[in-house]
């Protein structure tokens, strides 16, 4: 097996566990309820992996949901992540620790605006390299652009890096990058992708 160094991570939904608040808040306010059912639920999560804004603009457009409603309510979800962020996904510090024993970096390729990203790695303790946000004025996954200037930044080998992320976009990015890409599902753990975060650890070149 080829051994890795780097990791460039995704955000959401894989290094931090954010996505059953932003789906719970696109719920309550796409359905019009105060209690989302498991139905609605699994709905809004099956629209919002393309995006969370695919997502708030098919319930305005299928069900009459206020757009600008949805976003300032996610809008408020990020205020509230600055003192009560959401949580880290597990075994994700364990894996960025491990990562800084094979003597490499832990990058971040996001979708986030930066200002909400850096408050929500800053409220959960998380220690990065480096990170690259798309708002910055990066064009989104499965663009390759922003895990190529990562590449470019740190003079890595592509060969020499994992991309993991929860959504096939990420998986397109990091193949157009030349990185070994995983796909990360911790609910479903179908074939080919990984459940749990620590199986990173294996395909990582451990220092002695």
């Amino acid at each position: 097996m080829f051994m890795y160094r780097h990791i460039i991570w995704d955000m959401g939904g894989t290094l931090v566990d954010t996505y059953p608040q932003v789906d719970h808040v696109i719920a309550r306010v796409g359905y019009g309820t105060s209690q989302p059912t498991s139905a609605q639920l699994s709905e809004v999560v099956k629209l919002r992996t393309t995006s969370i804004d695919h997502a708030m603009t098919t319930l305005s457009r299928v069900y009459g949901a206020d757009v600008n409603e949805m976003r300032r309510e996610y809008e408020a979800l990020k205020e509230r992540w600055k003192l009560n962020p959401a949580p880290v996904m597990g075994g994700a510090k364990k894996v960025m620790a491990a990562v800084r024993q094979a003597g490499g970096l832990n990058l971040i390729a996001t979708h986030r605006d930066r200002k909400s990203a850096e408050s929500l790695l800053a409220g959960l303790g998380l220690d990065i390299d480096d990170m690259v946000c798309a708002p910055d004025g990066f064009p989104r996954k499965p663009d390759p652009a922003m895990l190529i200037t990562l590449l470019e930044r740190h003079h890595l080998d592509p060969a020499d890096v994992i991309a993991v992320g929860d959504r096939m976009i990420d998986v397109e990015a990091a193949e157009a990058a030349g990185c070994r890409a995983i796909l990360f599902d911790h609910q479903g753990g179908a074939p080919g992708r990984i459940k749990v975060l620590s199986e990173l650890i294996p395909m990582l070149s451990l220092k002695e």
